[in-house]
């Protein structure tokens, strides 16, 4: 068991966007269940973190377990993954065997369903007395999606490790277990420079290398590909970007993009391929669409008069770079086309912000934190259901439509 702290200081932990209002602020005040981007296969990532849990007598475990609820069934019509920091558990803050034994019960089949993958980071012997006491009760299935991390280095292989917001404790636990496996302090790692992109990447440059490098054309490639691709057999698909698709098969196309190679997708007998590839390119750009100038108006979403609300996006809108426009013009047209054809697809203008939202813009440092979810949705939202009223007054030459 972890050695005991010998105080809880939560002000250090607290979500500075949280209104005091929000339904669960005496839980979600401290920061132990986090938003955290998505990992390699675009599912939504979920970090649970011990070492913010105050003493018992300071939580109340059960509003604990409602929080945890309220914020998955935000995720749990999609795909998603949960890591849990196990570093800070100990005897002043840890629930009875007794509640996790109920909360495990509770959680019924649509939440273990859709999880697709639980890490659980720095585990120790009370992890496997745990696993003892609760394997009778979790399904071979379910226990095949758990992967144990002995260090925060494992992670990168599964997820997007910056965007983790990981608690500086776990972060100093990690340390201290490596130089005691190593016995001594190890050496300073030498980070090589970074590689210059090649003249055919696609991911991970901004819009304006794309530019330069294909004729001027202001749409990206990947993006004109997918949209076309999507388009024309995927408009009906039920679920269209809640489901993840294999890794290994994202790799390769992620690869065969950044060296300039054709990519055909009825290869791959997978519809969810090129809607993972679309949301993969828009998360790795170099600035979000919406830029990170418009992070702070965009969070102002909610406080905004409901009749006004539409008026105050197409502000946003009309102060974007030329570029980032016509881009989200163009993404935003066909999102709108996915959501008009929900009574087959189930992807209404509400889910289908629950899943660009973040990939439409996210703060200048870390990850958005659970807090900026609501207006960040609703932006996006907005931008889909109202499309054809904020876009209408701005045209601008060479932008072409999906």
């Amino acid at each position: 068991m972890e050695k005991r702290k010998t105080s809880f200081t939560p002000a250090a932990c607290e979500d500075t966007e949280l209104s005091i209002n929000h339904p669960y602020y005496d839980v979600a005040r401290h920061g132990i269940v986090q938003l955290a981007g998505d990992d390699n296969s675009g599912r939504r990532v979920i970090t649970f973190s011990c070492c913010r849990m105050p003493p018992s007598h300071q939580l109340n475990h059960s509003r604990l377990l409602e929080y945890l609820r309220y914020t998955l069934d935000q995720y749990v019509e999609n795909d998603y993954t949960l890591v849990y920091f196990h570093y800070g558990l100990n005897s002043r803050n840890k629930p009875s065997l007794n509640w996790l034994q109920s909360a495990y019960k509770e959680f019924d089949r649509k939440y273990k369903k859709n999880l697709k993958a639980l890490y659980v980071v720095h585990p120790t012997n009370f992890i496997k007395i745990l696993w003892n006491i609760f394997k009778p009760l979790i399904s071979h299935k379910f226990g095949k999606k758990i992967t144990y991390l002995n260090y925060l280095s494992d992670l990168r292989e599964h997820l997007k490790y910056d965007q983790l917001n990981i608690p500086e404790d776990v972060i100093r636990h990690d340390e201290n277990l490596r130089h005691k496996q190593k016995g001594r302090s190890p050496p300073s790692a030498k980070v090589p420079p970074p590689r210059p992109p090649l003249p055919t990447q696609q991911f991970g440059v901004s819009l304006q290398y794309l530019k330069d490098k294909n004729k001027g054309q202001l749409i990206p490639p990947v993006m004109k590909q997918t949209v076309s691709y999507l388009k024309s057999k995927g408009l009906r698909v039920e679920g269209l970007f809640r489901r993840s698709a294999s890794i290994q098969t994202i790799k390769e196309v992620h690869k065969l993009y950044n060296q300039g190679k054709p990519v055909n997708f009825d290869d791959y007998g997978d519809i969810h391929i090129p809607a993972v590839i679309l949301k993969t390119f828009l998360r790795e750009l170099p600035q979000p669409l919406l830029t990170f100038e418009s992070y702070d108006q965009i969070l102002g979403i909610t406080g905004v008069e409901s009749s006004l609300r539409v008026t105050s996006c197409k502000q946003v809108i009309q102060g974007l770079p030329e570029h980032n426009y016509v881009v989200l013009k163009y993404l935003i047209c066909f999102l709108h086309m996915v959501s008009q054809e929900s009574i087959y697809n189930k992807m209404t203008g509400s889910n289908l912000a629950c899943v660009f939202g973040l990939n439409l813009i996210w703060p200048p440092k870390g990850a958005s934190s659970l807090s900026a979810l609501n207006p960040l949705n609703l932006f996006t939202e907005l931008l889909i259901d109202f499309y054809s009223k904020i876009f209408s007054s701005r045209t601008v030459p060479g932008e072409i439509l999906p």
